[in-house]
């Protein structure tokens, strides 16, 4: 059997395949469907300093080839994830890492988070700055489009706390690879990416958007190749981990995320429809190597070969 063993800036991981956030509530809601001691990693829900109730509904909206949603970073605050024991509490025993997605609407915001969580850092691997949402009016993506906006809010995180940072990337740019040089020149030691992209879908019938806020972020298999394309030109410009995401449901769509430079891959849309395809994908990622002759994963990182 190969070993799936992957070290993100320091933190081991049992194989590459994470739990993305937004997709796998706090871990807790998914315990008795998903073994997550078999899992990599999860990747709770975005906390920011403040509860959210999020966007009105309806916030999801199935469309071919994957999903639209709205659901405007709904979480609990900062102060409650800490303290109830639905969240932190229960998440320091979990038998896997636990990464915490960090949001704001001013970069004060990411910095209280990361502050008060840095003093509750037991239980928690990696903090992952969410600088790429499309579905809050405020703060979200402008941070991650805007290459002046993502190094303060980068370097602001990392000057209030020892974690490791992860910041999660906007599709929505021209060069994607210049905002994954500039997060980690403010000190970021690893990248997710791509978030979703914004999409809309309208109702013929009612002639209305099928989502409250109209617009939302496209995921699932639709946006896989642009987001293996992104992967593939943030490999060329750093060397620092990347996780790779954006419509994986299966082995082969993580092999694909890995050979164009992934050290890691997150799961999210597939989740929706079947919570155990986490599991088949280590699985699976298992018997790609084992066929292929690799006795590691790390051996297949970055390995695409292109046309000469």
């Amino acid at each position: 059997m190969a070993d799936l063993r992957v070290n993100l800036a320091g933190i081991e991981l049992r194989n590459p395949v994470i739990a993305a956030s937004g997709a796998f509530g706090y871990g807790r809601e998914y315990a008795e469907l998903v073994p997550v001691e078999r899992l990599g990693a999860i990747t709770v829900k975005g906390i920011s300093p403040y509860p959210t109730n999020g966007n009105p509904t309806p916030r999801t909206a199935e469309v071919f080839g994957g999903m639209l949603n709205a659901i405007g970073l709904q979480n609990p605050g900062v102060d409650r994830f800490i303290h109830h024991p639905e969240y932190l509490p229960y998440l320091r025993v979990a038998p896997t890492k636990v990464f915490v997605n960090i949001w704001g609407r001013s970069v004060e915001d990411y910095v209280e988070v990361a502050r008060r969580l840095d003093a509750e850092r037991d239980g928690i691997a990696a903090l992952e700055i969410n600088i790429s949402c499309p579905n809050i009016k405020q703060g979200g993506i402008a941070f991650g489009t805007n290459l002046q906006l993502a190094q303060r809010v980068v370097s602001a995180v990392r000057n209030v706390t020892r974690l490791p940072l992860i910041t999660k990337l906007s599709p929505n740019v021209t060069h994607i690879a210049e905002f994954a040089r500039c997060v980690v020149d403010a000190g970021s030691d690893i990248v997710s990416l791509i978030n979703t992209l914004p999409g809309m879908a309208i109702d013929i019938e009612t002639r209305k958007p099928r989502l409250a806020n109209t617009t939302g972020g496209l995921s699932g298999p639709a946006i896989k190749p642009v987001a293996v394309r992104m992967v593939y030109e943030v490999r060329r410009a750093v060397t620092v981990p990347i996780i790779g995401m954006g419509g994986i449901a299966s082995a082969e769509d993580a092999v694909e995320f890995i050979l164009a430079g992934a050290n890691a891959v997150a799961v999210g849309t597939a989740i929706f429809r079947d919570p155990t395809v986490l599991v088949r994908i280590v699985d699976g990622l298992n018997g790609y190597l084992d066929a292929h002759g690799y006795a590691s994963v790390q051996d297949l990182v970055g390995r695409l070969e292109l046309p000469t």
